[in-house]
């Protein structure tokens, strides 16, 4: 993200935080490491819609970024698992106010939301489900 400070002489907040998780499986990505750590495969069963190539290059970017952190283990076959830093966990309540917003204009319009983020818990500092 260093370079792309640099290039910019004009700072937005919001535009900056569309930066950060307005990839296409981004903040689904981030959504789903809530309170968890979870290996490539695991995101990639949560969220189908998304292609390897493209899981991969979100992670990437989320990890330029410093929103989440890659732990690769030296064994054989390859272990990589993928957890929110704390910057990350700093996003949780962009996330579920996206996710309530996102219940109700569905809601609204007579439709039931039925993905993926359903089931997730989230926690609060007392470590209380707020789901």
């Amino acid at each position: 993200m260093e370079n792309k400070k640099e290039a910019k002489s004009c700072f937005c907040p919001v535009e900056t935080t569309l930066e950060l998780i307005g990839g296409k499986y981004k903040s689904l990505i981030l959504w789903h490491l809530v309170n968890q750590t979870l290996r490539f495969g695991e995101l990639k069963r949560r969220i189908p819609a998304a292609t390897p190539k493209m899981l991969t290059q979100q992670l990437r970017e989320l990890e330029d970024d410093e929103l989440i952190h890659r732990k690769v283990y030296p064994v054989v076959p390859p272990k990589v698992e993928y957890s929110l830093t704390e910057l990350g966990e700093s996003m949780v309540p962009l996330l579920r106010s996206m996710f309530d917003w996102g219940e109700y204009y569905l809601t609204e319009r007579g439709l039931e939301s039925n993905c993926s983020m359903h089931g997730i818990h989230l926690k609060n500092e007392e470590g209380s489900v707020l789901l």
